[in-house]
């Protein structure tokens, strides 16, 4: 009973996919027929009236491409769990010159409106995903389409048939019955296949999209060396420098009393100590957010300790192994960690957190989960945003699994070869 029950939830749920199928790949193929259907009816089939209906279907075409694909890879990965990465190019800044006009990375225009409008346009035309959605949008309704047509055209002839009195129109309802029950549980499965076939990445948008990657991230890191040649040039001038420059003063000062007043020159002295021990102070801490000293010292496992004790969360750490890779790496993941702690803290609201770093087979796993509120997602200009590209550098990934409501887990996740 229970195998039967499980069976006929399989075999709804199915239909109601393969009916899903079915509207989104015939959405274009419907757009073109009601352009037929406007040509034979409304403008008596003359062959210049056809203009009209076939602009209106090549435009209907260029604007549902991308939306007809955006659904096709969302049903998959929502019914199947794969995940079909878009490919789409992503639009670059637009900035206002000196002269006044907008640069958008094509062209000047006058407003900032304008060189957006300009710039979405050659970027869609442009874009290789865009004629590999045109491509797609012609062979899904011929592959998965039909495919998934099956168990609704069942459906249909089921109605149709036994709603007739003679036994072959009954014949062929029943017929059709049991094809659309058949074939229910597997006629939407195809879109799986034909969806990562044609929709996935071509070996040319892959190369172009990595190269635009390392092309933000070498502009990310310009900018955030140029900004940290500032943090420490301004803290040198306004601290550490000024501290010295007393320093040198003082000791000056007591070379010149130490043969007419030695005492004065005495207290000059240590006053000199207590300002040298504060400048050495000062120009730790200033060092301090390129890297911790303990994390220099101890590595990875013993730095996130220490992170930890000092965070306001109740936080724990655990590691499997004790491990010691490139400093490039372990400020990445370090810093990582610290992001979000301090996400935990101040944006979730949570009080207890815990962390895990160990190793598989491939490289370094660091995962943070706390207790928040949940609702954490990488947003353009965000603290998680700025961790992906930190991680992409060593081809690091970020994954969130942060529902409404929590917990939220993060993992990081860095190849290395060995450990």
């Amino acid at each position: 009973m229970r195998q039967l029950v499980s069976w006929v939830t399989s075999a709804c749920v199915g239909f109601v996919r393969a009916c899903a199928v079915v509207g989104v790949a015939m959405l274009v193929p419907a757009v073109w027929a009601v352009a037929v259907a406007l040509w034979m009816w409304w403008w008596g089939g003359d062959a210049w009236s056809s203009i009209v209906p076939l602009l209106w279907a090549c435009i209907g075409t260029l604007a549902l491409s991308r939306p007809v694909c955006r659904m096709v890879r969302s049903l998959v990965g929502k019914w199947t769990g794969t995940v079909i990465p878009a490919g789409y190019r992503e639009a670059g800044p637009v900035t206002r010159m000196s002269t006044g006009y907008w640069w958008n990375g094509y062209s000047y225009e006058r407003t900032d409106r304008d060189a957006r409008q300009d710039q979405r346009m050659r970027l869609w035309w442009s874009d290789p995903a865009t004629w590999r959605d045109l491509r797609f949008t012609a062979i899904a309704p011929v592959t998965m389409g039909l495919i998934a047509a099956v168990p609704p055209a069942g459906a249909v002839a089921a109605v149709l048939g036994l709603s007739q009195p003679t036994l072959p129109a009954r014949l062929a309802g029943v017929l059709g019955l049991v094809v659309a029950i058949a074939g229910a549980p597997y006629a939407w499965r195809a879109a799986e296949p034909v969806a990562v076939r044609f929709l996935g990445a071509s070996p040319t948008m892959t190369l172009a999209g990595r190269v635009d990657e390392l092309t933000a991230q070498r502009a990310d890191t310009t900018v955030a060396q140029a900004a940290e040649i500032r943090r420490i040039e301004r803290d040198l001038h306004d601290g550490a420098q000024a501290r010295l420059v007393a320093l040198g003063l003082a000791l000056a000062t007591a070379e010149k009393l130490m043969r007419t007043d030695p005492d004065q020159a005495m207290a000059l002295m240590r006053d000199a100590r207590v300002t040298a021990s504060t400048s050495l102070t000062e120009l730790r801490e200033l060092v301090k957010g390129i890297n911790p000293p303990v994390l220099n010292e101890r590595g990875l496992v013993d730095a996130v300790r220490a992170l930890a004790l000092d965070s306001p969360l109740e936080a724990t750490v655990s590691a499997d192994v004790r491990l010691r890779l490139d400093a490039p790496i372990e400020s990445a993941l370090y810093f990582g960690v610290a992001e979000l702690l301090t996400n935990a803290l101040k944006h979730a609201h949570a009080s207890r957190a815990r962390v895990s770093i160990a190793q598989d087979g491939t490289g370094i796993v660091v995962e943070v989960e706390d207790n928040g509120r949940g609702g954490a997602g990488v947003r353009a200009g965000g603290g998680l945003a700025g961790l992906h590209r930190r991680l992409a550098v060593f081809d690091g990934t970020l994954e969130i699994i942060s529902p409404a409501g929590g917990p939220t887990r993060v993992r990081m996740v860095v190849p290395c070869e060995s450990l």
